[in-house]
């Protein structure tokens, strides 16, 4: 029996269109295409079934076939969506930048994922799309999907999105800022406009350390750095990629990429992803320059659920440099999670070895202060728990101190990188206080990513 097409790819496309109200757009209006509320939470939805339907009309997949691609991530959970709802399998290869979210979802929706490393251009092995096309070969009958070369991911934008701005702007519309990953979006809209608008501007949206943004004003390729931001920017330009009516190009790095999606979300309310942020500055950068008032539209490319680890992380953000906050210049600039900033997981008197693993376990470190009235008493490590209960589990139930260390290593602030790295050697945990006030706990791997933003 012949199953009935699945119902949730009828929700795929016509998504809302918004102006930014809250922001400063200058003497334009601004609106942003809420991507995010397809299905699979992304604009990526659109090219996924438009390239599998493609291809069992091409007959290139067949029933209980199997889809291999690279993706940055919303890509693939689009065809991870679409290969779910028609029995498909689906394999598909990552970059190691990719966010937890992401590759959860992805997993939930049952695809096999191989992770390879971000810092490697086209040409390398370990290149997501040269490891993708090296599966799809060695995999007889697979069908690659190939989105940086697949003519059906330009048409997806071509006959939905394109025409779906163009009803919703009620014909009135000046310019459209992308950003390029594939190249598809921009190259759809851009055949579509060609022929109903052709006076549209586009405007590119482009991650610094993409070369896109230079090539775009000079016509030259410079070096490829490395970004943060994922799913947009690119080492090389796709072979799908029309970049022929781009008029303008801005490189927007990382940290004004995230604070702006941040910044989305305090003032209009609305939770994007990293690349919507690098969108979202080009695009207030595009309107803030303009002299005549213009109808200006970009994306909200996913949703930012997908990067609540990331981008909506203080921590994760103050780690990358992301986010600034006070400099000392002494040690309590190496403290990964100071206490006056109320981000130290801590524990107290009362509390049970059963909550100290507990709390280990959801914040991801080995070793939790036991702290009253701001003083600390002890520290417990992941050592110590297992000492006190790997021969009697009951043992969780007792109180923290019968497995705190109170013989503690306490340093100023102003002691030296030299006397921090006599604890550290020693096995032990730095713990930095001055006068009985703590400040925060000080690892090896929190020296280690304060020598890294130190060296880049």
């Amino acid at each position: 029996m012949t199953l009935p097409r699945p119902a949730v790819l009828d929700l795929i496309g016509n998504t809302p269109l918004v102006e930014v109200t809250r922001l400063d757009t200058g003497c334009c209006r601004l609106f942003l295409k809420l991507e995010s509320q397809n299905p699979g939470g992304s604009i990526k939805d659109r090219i996924g079934v438009a390239m599998i339907e493609a291809a069992e009309r091409d007959g290139k997949l067949l029933p209980g076939g199997t889809i291999i691609e690279a993706t940055a991530g919303n890509t693939g959970l689009g065809l991870a969506l679409v290969a779910r709802a028609k029995g498909y399998r689906i394999v598909l290869v990552v970059p190691d930048k990719m966010s937890s979210e992401k590759v959860l979802h992805l997993k939930a929706l049952g695809a096999i994922v191989h992770t390879t490393r971000s810092d490697v251009g086209k040409g390398h092995p370990d290149y997501y799309q040269d490891y993708a096309a090296r599966l799809a070969a060695e995999m007889p009958g697979a069908f690659f999907a190939d989105q940086f070369n697949n003519p059906n991911n330009p048409l997806a934008h071509e006959y939905s999105t394109g025409p779906e701005i163009w009803a919703q702007t009620g014909h009135r519309l000046d310019a459209i800022v992308c950003g390029v990953g594939s190249g598809g979006t921009l190259t759809g809209l851009s055949r579509f406009f060609e022929r109903v608008a052709p006076a549209v501007e586009f405007v590119l949206a482009d991650p610094a350390g993409s070369i896109l943004c230079d090539y775009i004003k000079t016509g030259t390729f410079g070096a490829a750095g490395s970004w943060a931001v994922e799913g947009i920017g690119e080492d090389f330009v796709p072979s799908i990629a029309d970049l022929s009516r781009v008029r303008a190009a801005y490189s927007i790095d990382d940290g004004e990429s995230f604070s702006m999606a941040r910044e989305l979300l305090a003032k209009e309310g609305l939770l994007g992803g990293s690349s919507t942020g690098t969108l979202l500055a080009a695009a207030l950068r595009y309107c803030r320059e303009q002299t005549t008032p213009k109808h200006v539209v970009t994306f909200v490319c996913d949703t930012g659920t997908r990067y609540l680890s990331k981008v909506y992380n203080d921590n994760w953000m103050i780690d990358q440099g992301l986010l600034k906050r006070q400099s000392f210049g002494d040690l309590r600039d190496v403290i990964a999670r100071r206490f006056e900033e109320g981000s130290v997981i801590s524990l107290s008197l009362a509390d049970t070895i059963l909550t100290a693993f507990q709390r280990m376990r959801l914040s991801g470190v080995s070793q939790l202060p036991v702290l009253e009235n701001g003083r600390v008493l002890g520290l417990v490590d992941e050592s110590d728990i297992l000492l006190q209960v790997q021969a009697d589990p009951s043992r969780f139930s007792a109180p923290v101190t019968s497995a705190m260390t109170s013989a503690l290593r306490t340093l100023a602030p102003s002691a030296s990188l030299e006397d921090l790295r006599a604890v550290l050697d020693q096995g032990l945990v730095a713990i930095i206080a001055s006068d009985g006030e703590f400040h925060g706990l000080i690892t090896r791997f929190d020296l280690l990513n304060h020598l890294r933003k130190s060296f880049t």
